[in-house]
């Protein structure tokens, strides 16, 4: 079976047919969906939705692009959504120097405080970096930094969660960052892009990488796979992702799907 370890389901691209887009998520052999919210409305939207459907799980975050509204009452709403069934990870939290709406200080703030309530509760991250230059990439090294501090500190405590801290979603790093990132134990989501032409970087860190460190994700709606690009993304396209990487890796599909859907399991113990 395959792990779609990041999917909105909850936004509003599915209102009209999401029974459907699991149905055929299923029958594509899709058994887990990992769905995170930006905010604490889509937190929320994200834990009804993992009630209602069997095969969906939620993680809760506020998303650095939606960090201005931060208040002291929404992190405590936030950490008790956190202690919900079902929810396996605190996220999609990070650093996006892409956008830039919110400012830099804000956005490691609301990070160092996501990150602290994760070791709290022994929740996996699920983060989110975009950068503006994918030469100089100064979120990811940022990012980075801050990980680098935070897992020691989880290390330091002897917390199961330094062993399995968590994800970077939709990796746009290099192989060194990657690397480096290895050796803090956290994983390596593989979006649509590794389907992409131009995706030579990508590709270079899924062939080169230990296996124990790959995840595939949709991000659907988001990041349509090829040679679907252009269309609406859903979950059930997660094994064009594996399908790609089996390619690259020089190995089977079967295998891909064993390693990635495994990966999943002991990252969010669902």
């Amino acid at each position: 079976m395959l792990a779609d370890s990041h999917c909105h389901l909850n936004f509003e691209s599915f209102d009209q047919d999401r029974p459907a887009v699991i149905a055929r998520a299923r029958q594509a052999g899709v058994d887990r969906i990992l769905n995170p919210g930006i905010d604490l409305p889509s937190s929320r939207s994200a834990v009804a939705l993992a009630g209602e459907f069997e095969p969906v799980y939620a993680a809760v975050g506020v998303h650095p692009n939606d960090a201005p509204g931060w208040t002291q009452e929404l992190y405590n709403d936030l950490r008790e959504l956190a202690c919900q069934p079902k929810v396996v990870a605190i996220g999609e939290i990070g650093l996006d120097y892409y956008w830039e709406r919110t400012p830099v200080a804000l956005q490691r703030l609301i990070l160092e405080r996501q990150l602290s309530l994760a070791a709290e509760l022994s929740l996996p991250v699920v983060l989110h970096v975009r950068d503006k230059s994918p030469d100089t990439m100064p979120a990811m090294r940022d990012m980075l930094a801050l990980l680098k501090d935070w897992t020691a500190g989880l290390a330091s405590r002897n917390l199961d969660l330094a062993h399995r801290p968590g994800v970077l979603h939709s990796f746009s790093g290099d192989l060194p960052i990657a690397l480096e990132a290895a050796r803090m134990n956290f994983l390596i989501g593989v979006a649509g892009p590794v389907t992409y032409k131009n995706a030579q970087r990508l590709r270079e860190v899924v062939a080169n990488v230990a296996d124990h460190l790959l995840l595939v994700e949709t991000d659907a709606p988001f990041l349509t796979p090829h040679p679907h690009r252009g269309e609406r993304n859903e979950p059930a396209l997660v094994r064009l992702m594996a399908e790609k990487i089996a390619l690259i890796r020089q190995t089977s599909f079967e295998m891909i799907m064993q390693i990635t859907s495994l990966n999943a399991k002991r990252l969010f113990l669902w």
